[in-house]
C-alpha cells in the first residue's frame, strides 16, 4: 500500500518542484525576480472568482483529456480531438440556433449532435486504420487541417448570423439551449460566489463522463477487451477479440466524448452562447497533456485539468509585474516534460522494489544484480 501511494505522489511532487525549479531559472534569465513572479501568480488565484474561473476553464480541458485517454488505453493516438471537437462545436451550434424546441430537449439535441459529429469524424481515420493500416497520428492530424477549412468555408458560406453580416460567427443560441449555471445550487446551501461569478452547469456533465469513462474501462467487458488489446494484441487474438473492431469502436468512442469538448463554453459560458472566431480552438491538444498528466485516470487527469487551468490563470498576472507570460508556457510545459520522465523513473525504481522484494521471500533466489559473474 505504501508502496503503491508512492508512485502515485512521488511523481506528480518530483514534477512540480522541477517545474518550479525551470521556472524560476527562467524568470532569472529574463532579469526578474522568481519571488516576485510567484507572489504575483499566487495573488491572482486567492479569490473566490479565481477559484470558480479556474474550475469553468478545467471543465473542457477534462473532457479533452478523457477523450484522448481512451484512445491511449489501445495505444491508439487520437490527435484529431481538436478537429473533433470545433467542427462538433459549429454544427451543434448552428442546428441549435435554427430550432426552437423545449429547454430539455433543446439542450440534449445539441449535446447528441456534437457526439454524432464527433464519432463521425473519428470514423475517418478509425476506419483507414483497421481496414488499410494507415497510423493514426497521421491521419488524425492531416484531417485537423481539413477540419479548420471546412469550418471556414461552412461559417462563411452557409452559417453566418444574418444579423451580423460583417462578422463570422452563428447565431446566438436561443434561451431555452443553454445549460443554467450551478450558482443557484450554492445559494440554496448559504454559499455566494459573488455579482458576476457564474459557475458553468457543464460541469456535472463533465463529473458524469468521468465516472463512465472509469465503469467502462475497469467494470465491464468492453473495458477489458480493450485494455488487453492494448497491452497485448497476440493474446487478445488469441482471446477470440477481434482487434479491428476495437481500433474502429475505440477511435469512434474517442470522437464521440470530443465533439463534447467545446459544448461547455457553447451552452454553459455567457461569453460565448455562439461560435465564432472568438471561439477557444487548442483544447483538444490540451487534452493530449492532461491525459499524459493523468496517466489515463479519471481522477488524474482531473488534478491535471485544475493544475492547467491554475497555471493559465495565475500567470496573467505577470504582465503586471513587468515578467514575460511566456513563463507561464514555460511552468506548463517543463511539468508536462518533468512528470513524465519522473513517473518512467519512479516506476523503474518501484518495479525494481518489487522484485527485491520478491526475491528476499523466495529462499535461494537471486536478483540478475545479485547473480555472479
Amino acid at each position: 500500500m505504501n508502496r503503491r501511494l508512492l508512485t502515485t505522489f512521488a511523481a506528480p511532487a518530483l514534477a512540480a518542484v522541477a517545474a518550479i525549479v525551470v521556472s524560476s531559472v527562467a524568470v532569472l534569465v529574463a532579469g526578474e525576480s522568481p519571488a516576485t513572479a510567484f507572489k504575483a501568480m499566487w495573488s491572482q488565484i486567492d479569490s473566490t472568482e479565481s477559484i470558480v474561473l479556474i474550475v469553468n476553464r478545467a471543465v473542457p480541458y477534462y473532457v479533452a483529456g478523457v477523450a484522448v485517454a481512451i484512445g491511449f488505453k489501445m495505444n491508439l493516438f487520437n490527435i484529431g480531438a481538436n478537429g473533433q471537437y470545433v467542427l462538433a462545436a459549429l454544427l451543434a451550434a448552428a442546428a441549435g440556433a435554427a430550432v426552437d424546441l423545449p429547454a430539455p430537449i433543446h439542450v440534449a439535441m445539441i449535446m447528441g449532435i456534437a457526439v454524432v459529429v464527433g464519432a463521425t469524424w473519428a470514423a475517418i481515420p478509425a476506419l483507414l486504420k483497421a481496414y488499410r493500416g494507415v497510423n493514426e497520428v497521421i491521419s488524425t492530424i492531416m484531417l485537423n487541417y481539413v477540419a479548420t477549412n471546412l469550418i471556414a468555408y461552412l461559417l462563411a458560406e452557409h452559417f453566418r448570423n444574418p444579423d451580423q453580416p460583417n462578422i463570422r460567427e452563428t447565431r446566438v443560441l436561443p434561451e431555452s439551449a443553454r445549460l443554467p449555471s450551478l450558482n443557484s445550487l450554492f445559494e440554496a446551501i448559504g454559499f455566494d460566489f459573488g455579482p458576476g461569478v457564474v459557475l458553468h452547469g457543464f460541469l456535472p456533465v463533465a463529473i458524469v463522463l468521468g465516472i463512465g469513462y472509469h465503469v467502462l474501462l475497469n467494470r465491464s467487458r468492453f473495458g477489458f477487451n480493450l485494455r488487453v488489446s492494448g497491452e497485448n494484441p497476440t493474446a487478445a487474438r488469441a482471446a477470440g477479440i477481434s482487434p479491428r473492431r476495437m481500433i474502429i469502436v475505440t477511435l469512434i468512442m474517442s470522437g464521440a466524448i470530443a465533439g463534447l469538448i467545446g459544448i461547455g463554453p457553447l451552452i454553459a459560458d455567457p461569453q460565448f452562447y455562439k461560435y465564432g472566431d472568438q471561439f477557444p480552438v487548442s483544447y483538444g491538444f490540451i487534452g493530449l497533456s492532461l491525459a499524459l498528466l493523468g496517466r489515463n485516470h479519471p481522477v488524474g487527469m482531473a488534478a491535471a485539468a485544475l493544475v492547467w487551468a491554475t497555471i493559465e490563470r495565475a500567470t496573467q498576472a505577470l504582465s503586471f509585474v513587468d515578467i514575460p507570460q511566456e513563463i507561464g508556457i514555460i511552468l506548463q510545459g517543463s511539468f508536462l516534460l518533468s512528470a513524465i520522465i519522473a513517473y518512467e523513473i519512479v516506476r523503474r525504481l518501484s518495479a525494481d522494489a518489487e522484485t527485491r522484494a520478491a526475491s528476499r521471500e523466495t529462499p535461494g533466489t537471486r536478483t540478475i544484480a545479485e547473480a555472479p559473474a
